[in-house]
Formats: structure tokens, sequence, C-alpha cells
């Protein structure tokens, strides 16, 4: 056989391929890894201590003027810290990876928030009424429908949610656009008081003015959709609707903002509006509310010395006011009428003797004075009253026996012939089924008092072993909000535990739970937080070094104080708009501060309590060359907020303690109020989760 010469051995395609890629992967093995990014520098501000002397003790401030507001120099230098403090946020997100999680949780979270893009209805009379958002718009809507009209409809957010293609008639009622209130606001919007009037023609409101830091009351026909020419009044602090609708009460707020005054105006008629009470007082507070039958006003007034309440004749607003009751200061009183009855619940002293829980008492309405109250229940041992709701036929109490809660209707009206009060059970109570492990509950808004039907808020779950968030606030008698929150899932989804820690401060456990964590007894809130935080890890419920811990305002102050007394126990937290420089604050108040402000955080002219402030105080107590967990502040530079608080302590922790880059403290202002605007919400939730995520385990 013939054999040709062979001049060269063709490979196939993919034989050279490969080889070409060997020599390439051969020539990356041999290069040097590129070398870490170095972590980004966290803001350095200047130090100008300034020293401070209150009963003989003195202490310097190295960033008070951080909160001198009225010093240009001092708030060109704050310009340039916060622009600082902003790109090193975006800095650190952007090296850890938490920016991208962050745009992530915010494609995850909107399908669930789309649930949110329309409030539940709520029916009042023959009306539907919720709030719901339209696509690409930036604030929401208020609007009705006759429910008779789509009883059945559940979902707002289809785009025929407002038309009946039965009939062809559209069956939706816008009545506030919020973004077109935002037009008249300089583009912003955020609403504080919302009351549709009895008759439901009229809509009583305020929204927040930047321009002159207040709230102004403006009132809008329901019939016609334009704004009223009166009443119109800045500085509104609340409202109750009076003449069935025809007459509207509001109180307005001095240069200290303390609602002092109560206006009536006649709607529809040219007259000023008139004057019914101005409280000279300097330390009491005056509000006001309707009773849920709309038959009478009640009026509220409380100071450092006493609460009392006034009824005014809703029919026959300028007839006078009566007072109903009085009592020592700082207690719960909430009144409601019922066919001629008075009732109220207490926790005021009964005979000069403090009591610990709450108490029902009713009167008929028209009697005189203020001491004619009959008791109607009698104390069954380890139940207590929590809170109560009234309709037309029936009385819903929200019991706690030990630490399960009940729900209970009583029939109404009650028996008038008994002369003493009597057992729960003789009062025929119908107790509800709960949820088992129910952790809260209180009314939803039940604004139909005719209505058979009442809504409740109530959940529990427990896992163990995995990252934990740690809730908590503790204040000023406050039940701790532990509803379902939709951006909560995200974390659950991951394995994350969620708990809540009742501490006392808060309204937890009645009013001497309350007394036990305020003024010179504030340190036990801490102390509480701190040994929930414990729990949760020493039975293993969290990971160690896994626990994040996030407040809000007062919930904030407790959350640092708790770094600050054990930093070890914490991976991360968030503070939001929190109170930090608790000090500093409550002796020179940049903003106004009310009697219950002191009351519950110590007033420090009195030695005990001012030496009670600075033990406990988050600004003042930070510890020195500790490692501190990895934190995240958010505030607003809205006045009302005290942005300073949470750029001053940031500066100070990071000054003091041990500095870890992959522990860092981040500051992120807003320049708007979060909660008022869908987008920002949802952004800011997502940061929130992601930087929990990322710095709460060591992982």
């Amino acid at each position: 056989m013939l054999r040709l010469p062979t001049l060269f051995s063709p490979k196939p395609l993919i034989f050279r391929l490969l080889a070409a890629a060997e020599v390439r992967f051969a020539h990356r093995r041999a290069a040097k890894p590129a070398p870490p990014i170095p972590p980004p520098t966290p803001p350095r501000p200047p130090q100008k201590p300034v020293p401070f002397t209150v009963h003989g003790v003195t202490w310097h401030d190295p960033f008070s003027w951080m909160s001198n507001l009225s010093d240009n120099v001092a708030m060109r230098h704050m310009d340039v810290y916060i622009e600082q403090e902003e790109k090193y946020t975006e800095a650190v997100l952007a090296t850890t990876g938490a920016d991208r999680l962050q745009r992530k949780l915010q494609i995850e979270m909107a399908p669930r928030m789309a649930s949110d893009l329309c409030t539940p209805p709520v029916r009042w009379g023959p009306w539907l009424y919720y709030r719901r958002m339209e696509e690409g718009k930036q604030y929401p809507v208020l609007c009705r429908r006759l429910a008779r009209l789509h009883e059945e409809f559940i979902s707002y957010s289809e785009p025929s949610a407002g038309f009946d293609y039965t009939t062809g008639k559209r069956i939706e009622q816008k009545l506030l656009d919020y973004n077109q209130e935002a037009e008249r606001f300089g583009g912003y919007s955020h609403e504080e008081l919302s009351e549709v009037s009895p008759d439901h023609h009229f809509l009583a409101y305020t929204m927040y003015d930047k321009d002159k830091d207040c709230f102004t009351l403006s009132v809008r026909d329901l019939t016609t959709g334009s704004l009223c020419d009166k009443p119109r009044a800045d500085r509104v602090a609340n409202l109750s609707w009076a003449m069935n609708g025809k007459a509207l009460l509001y109180t307005v707020t001095d240069n200290e903002k303390r609602p002092y005054r109560i206006f009536c105006s006649i709607l529809g008629s040219g007259k000023d509006d008139i004057l019914i009470l101005e409280e000279p007082d300097k330390d009491a507070y005056v509000n006001i509310r309707n009773t849920k039958d709309f038959q009478f006003v009640t009026v509220n007034t409380f100071s450092t010395t006493y609460s009392k309440v006034y009824l005014i004749n809703a029919a026959d607003p300028f007839s006078g006011m009566t007072l109903v009751w009085e009592s020592e200061p700082h207690v719960h009183c909430a009144i409601e009428h019922h066919r001629g009855y008075i009732y109220l619940l207490t926790n005021a002293a009964r005979g000069g003797v403090a009591v610990d829980s709450h108490y029902l008492l009713r009167r008929i309405a028209e009697a005189s004075g203020s001491n004619n109250w009959e008791s109607i229940l009698l104390e069954d041992p380890g139940a207590t009253i929590e809170d109560v709701d009234f309709c037309d036929t029936h009385m819903v109490l929200i019991l706690k026996e030990g630490k399960t809660f009940r729900l209970c209707s009583i029939p109404l009206p009650l028996p008038v012939d008994f002369k003493e009060p009597v057992h729960l059970a003789a009062l025929r109570p119908s107790y509800l089924a709960l949820p088992k492990h129910v952790c809260q509950i209180s009314p939803g808004p039940n604004y139909d008092y005719y209505s058979s039907t009442m809504r409740f808020i109530s959940r529990k779950h427990k896992q163990e072993g995995n990252p934990g968030l740690l809730h908590g606030h503790g204040a000023y008698g406050e039940l701790l909000d532990k509803r379902w929150r939709s951006e909560l899932k995200s974390l659950l989804d991951r394995g994350w535990i969620i708990a809540y820690a009742d501490v006392r401060g808060g309204g937890g456990g009645g009013k001497k739970w309350h007394h036990d964590g305020r003024r010179t007894k504030k340190q036990n809130s801490i102390n509480d937080f701190v040994s929930c935080a414990e729990f949760l890890v020493n039975q293993g419920i969290v990971k160690e070094n896994s626990l994040a811990a996030w407040g809000y305002s007062a919930g904030g102050l407790l959350v640092a104080s708790a770094i600050n007394t054990r930093p070890d126990l914490f991976r991360a937290a968030v503070l939001k708009v929190p109170f930090l420089d608790v000090c500093n604050t409550l002796l020179y108040p940049i903003l106004p501060l009310t009697p219950v402000d002191y009351e519950e955080f110590g007033y420090p002219v009195e030695l005990e309590d001012f030496l009670a402030i600075k033990k406990y105080s988050p600004y003042d107590n930070i510890q020195k060359d500790a490692l501190y967990p990895s934190v995240l502040v958010t505030s607003s530079f809205i006045t009302r907020f005290g942005f300073w608080e949470a750029a001053k302590w940031v500066a100070k922790v990071r000054d003091h303690t041990i500095y870890d880059p992959q522990r860092p403290i981040l500051l992120n202002l807003t320049t708007d109020v979060v909660e008022e605007n869908k987008y920002l919400e949802s952004k800011e939730l997502a940061l929130e989760t992601a930087f929990l995520i990322k710095m709460g385990t060591d992982s």
C-alpha cells in the first residue's frame, strides 16, 4: 500500500480550543490574586468640648455643637459631616453587598406590600372607607363606596375596583388625594388627624406644613369635593364633631406646642370661630375626643398634679362643660356613653389607695358632680381588664389571666337595678375563641357604633438555634406593638426568630409595671431588656453571637442603653429616630417637652433624678475601648425628630469604642417622614433588613 508522507497531523477544533484554554487558565493560576478592597474609613467630625455643670457634677460634651441650630458656622460643619456620613454608609453597604441585597429585598417585599396598597375597608354607616395607592403615585387616596353595592368585594387593587360593570356605574368616590395635598404643602404630604363627620358630609383633617412647622386644619365638603372656607387654623392638635356634623371643635397649641385652647366652628357660617376653653396653667394639656355615639365630646385636662375629664353636650357645644371625673396625675381615663350612662375605664387610685390594674365604673350621664360613680365588676383573682370597646348592643372586654388573653362580650344595656358590683359571670358574658399563644390583643378600628361586628388585632411561633431580632419600647406605659408587619417575612423566611421584650416602663403589666420603669427606676427597663436577650441566647432559642435588637424612639433609648450595658450580647441593632442624648435634652430642650416626658424620664433639676439620668442616658454611658455591635441609626432632618441626637451618638460611639470594620456604625438620614411615603418606606425597610442579615451573624 502506497503511503503518503505526513506533513502535519491536524487536530479537531475542540482539542485546539481546549489547549488554548488550558494555557489561559495556567496563566490565571500563575497570576497573583487581586488585593481585597480596603474597608471604607468612617468620618471623624471635629470635637469642640463644652463644659456643663449641674448639681456639682461637671462633664464635657465634645459634640454639643451639632445641636446648635442657631449657629450658622456649626450648621455648615454639620452639612459637611452629614455628607461624609452619607458617603460612608453607601460605601459600607456596597463593600458588604448589603446594597445589592437591599434592592433584592425591595423586589421581594413588593408583592407583600401590594396587600398594603389598600387598607382593609372599614364600614361606618352605609359606607366602606379605605385608603389605596394608585399606580405611579407617591401618596395614597382616601376613598369610600356604598357597602350595599359591593359587600362581597375583597380586593381594591384591580383596575375595575371603582366600577360596577353590571350597572355601568362608578361605585367608588374619591374623598381626598394626598398627592394633591402634597402640591398644596410644597411637595410633602403628612396627615396627622382625619375625622369624617357623623353625617358623612365633611372630612376634617390636618396636614403638616414644613414652613410653619405645625399641623394645619382643613375641612373638605365630601359632596362637592371642595375645601370649605372655614375653619382653617394652624397648630391644631385634636378634632371632635358636634351638632351631627354641623360644628367642629378643635384644639390649638401655644408656642411651646402645648394644647391649651378649644375652638368651635359652625360650618357654613360666616361668624368667627368661638373660643370655648383656654387653659391658663402652663403645665396643663387639653385633649378632646368624641364618644362613639357622638352624643358627647370629652375634654381631658391633665398636668403634673391632676387629671380631669369634662363633658360637652355635642348637640349644644356652647352650653358649657360638666366636670365628671378628677383624680391624681398620670392615669388612664377612657370614657364612653351608652343610652344615658357614662362608662369609665381607669387605673386611678380607689379610695386613696393605688391600684395596679384597670377597673370599670359607670354613672348617669346627666348627674352633676364628679363623685357619682358606681363600680360594676368585682375583682376576680388573677384576672385584669386590659381594654374595653363599645357598640350599641354590646360591651367587649379584653381580659388577661396570668399570661393568657381572653375576649368576652357582654350584652347592653346593663341591668339598672343592681346596687353592688357583681362578678363578671353575672353579666352573661360570651367568650370568643382565640388562637393559641396570643401575646397581644387590642381593639381594631371599630368606628361604626351601630354595627354588631367588631374587629380586634392579635399572634407566637418558636424556632430554635437561629439568628434573632429582639424588639423593645418600654416607656409611657404603652403596650409594645406586636402586630404582624409584612417586612418581617423576609427575616422569617431566612430562619430568623422575632421576639418581643415587654420590659418595665411599658404597658405589659399594669400601672406598677410602668412606674417601676420610669424616672429613677428607668434602669429596670434596661435590665429587663438585657435579661430577655440573655434568656434567648442561654435557652438556645437564638444562636450565640447572632442576636440583633430593634427600637423606635424611646425604644431606641432602651436598646442603646442595653448595648452600653452588654455590648457583647448583641451582634447588630437598628435604632429608628432614637432618643439618645437624654440628659442634655431634658436639661436644655431644643424642642418643647411635656410634663409627661419629664415624669417618664426624670426631672434633672432634682438631684436623685439627675443622677439616675446620668447613669442610664445612652450618650453619656458609651463604654471606652469596648467592641460594640454593628448599629444602623436612622432619623429624619425634620426638626421634631431631633436628628442631632443620632449624629452625636454615632460620632461618640466611634470615638470611644474599638474600631472593627466588620461591625460598622452607620447613620442614615432622610428628608421626609418615611412612613408617609410607600416607596421610601419600602426602601428603608429593605435597608434595615439587609443590614440585619449582613451584619447580624458572623457568617
